[in-house]
């Protein structure tokens, strides 16, 4: 009961960190697994919403003969029904979740024909099930099985959640309904990015005698995002009408990784000044290159993980919790470029005598450190706050509040880092070089 009860604690957080867009047909493998609760994928489903579950190869450890097999099978829950079915088994109102009347059951093992194979071993594959739910409260529900028996179980799960389309009853919409909008949302702003690349191309062109090597980098970044924007887009789409991505899940995750290795290193090159102040990286910029960007290829391995197996997976929320603290540390690391320079800027400042070009960088690299951290704060903590607090039919409202974060950084870095054939640095008089002196005596050091 212990046991039962800590797992059921945790389930509630599970749903929390569900990326929504998991929903879509999925075949699941459950291997000789003794949790009391196994939390499936999450949808949200209209009034016309259906489950279609099928079941094969249901074997259980235990060899008793007498065994409660109502006490094992699959619900569905919304997260507010699941904190009073917590308070209930709390209160022993209740001995095992299927037990509550504020779930809504799809099958419990004792209606199996035949029963499940208590050895696990002969006539496995015979114990199967099918079973169909429509769905009448609209809401976001998460699939659940339940075992409140002590042995271990083993199966072969099928799923799919959709909604019926009002105004086509024989179309399938197969995303949440919260995120059915996303494949048009992706899609523009792919082509806002395609403008953008296209615009950053031509003041490239326009100015080549002041372009540096970090604006073919920018040039190339912008790109990456538009091919992943593209790829997400038809990726949803065709989970959107078949349920499945036809391959176009590969493709984004492909840009995915290459669009966030190149990001973060455009954030630390810009950071260090590499190629418009100096051509070179000093050795301690290089170490934390070599830090990110291996960080980067295990959060997007643990972000594949955590998209294509489910929270069913028993290693699911540890592969979270590598995302989430890899992450981090990214998002940490690539201020430290930063704060360097604005700090040899200010020893600069006392030695080179230019005051009133020193003054422009400091101001531009603080302007940059504080809207990388704006960035990061948004993207990560604000974002997952919306998701949480958001009704599960706008949820796409995070989704476009994230892109839209993402976008302004995107402008903001190109419009202060454009190439300039006049360099305002260099073009100041002896009123503004004073000027500029009596503001650094005057400036409180900058701290990280």
């Amino acid at each position: 009961m212990a046991i039962r009860h800590g797992i059921s604690f945790l389930f509630p957080l599970l749903l929390l960190l569900l990326p929504f867009s998991l929903a879509e047909i999925r075949t699941m493998e459950v291997k000789s697994d003794a949790r009391s609760i196994i939390p499936f994928d999450e949808f949200g489903f209209t009034h016309t919403g259906v489950l279609e579950l099928n079941v094969s190869s249901i074997s259980l450890s235990d060899s008793s003969q007498d065994l409660d097999l109502s006490q094992l099978g699959f619900f569905l829950s919304t997260l507010d029904a699941w904190v009073h079915v917590l308070r209930q088994l709390q209160d022993l109102d209740i001995t095992c979740a299927l037990q509550s009347d504020l779930v809504k059951l799809v099958y419990t093992f004792d209606k199996l024909h035949p029963p499940a194979n208590p050895s696990g071993v002969a006539n496995a594959r015979s114990s199967s099930f099918s079973a169909t739910s429509k769905i009448s409260d609209p809401g976001q529900y998460t699939l659940v099985f339940a075992n409140c028996l002590s042995g271990k179980v083993s199966m072969s799960v099928n799923s799919a959640m959709y909604n019926l389309d009002p105004r086509s009853p024989d179309k399938r919409i197969y995303l949440s309904a919260g995120s059915a909008v996303l494949p048009f949302i992706y899609f523009v702003l792919f082509l806002v990015y395609v403008g953008l690349g296209a615009l950053w191309l031509a003041i490239l062109l326009r100015k080549r005698a002041a372009v540096y090597r970090i604006h073919y980098f920018m040039l190339a970044v912008v790109i990456l995002k538009a091919l992943n924007l593209l790829a997400e887009a038809e990726d949803k789409s065709y989970i959107e009408r078949t349920g499945t991505a036809h391959g176009w899940d590969v493709l984004f995750y492909i840009f995915s990784f290459l669009k966030g290795i190149s990001l973060f290193t455009l954030i630390v090159l810009i950071g260090t000044g590499w190629s418009f102040l100096k051509p070179y990286l000093q050795d301690r910029e290089k170490k934390v290159l070599m830090v990110v960007i291996p960080l980067q290829v295990v959060a997007n391995i643990a972000q594949v993980v955590i998209d294509e197996s489910g929270p069913f997976a028993s290693d699911w929320l540890t592969w979270k919790q590598v995302f989430l603290l890899v992450d981090v540390i990214c998002c940490c690391a690539v201020l430290f470029p930063i704060v360097w320079s604005i700090k040899n800027m200010r020893e600069a400042a006392r030695s080179d005598g230019k005051a009133a070009v020193n003054l422009i960088k400091l101001t531009l690299f603080r302007q940059y450190y504080v809207v990388v951290i704006c960035y990061i704060y948004f993207t990560r903590v604000v974002v997952y706050a919306l998701v949480t607090i958001t009704s599960y039919r706008y949820l796409w409202t995070s989704v476009m509040a994230g892109e839209f974060a993402t976008l302004a950084f995107y402008v903001f870095t190109g419009y202060k880092f454009r190439p300039e054939s006049h360099n305002p640095y260099f073009v100041v008089n002896d009123e503004e070089e004073e000027a500029a002196a009596e503001a650094l005596k005057l400036d409180e050091e900058f701290e990280l």
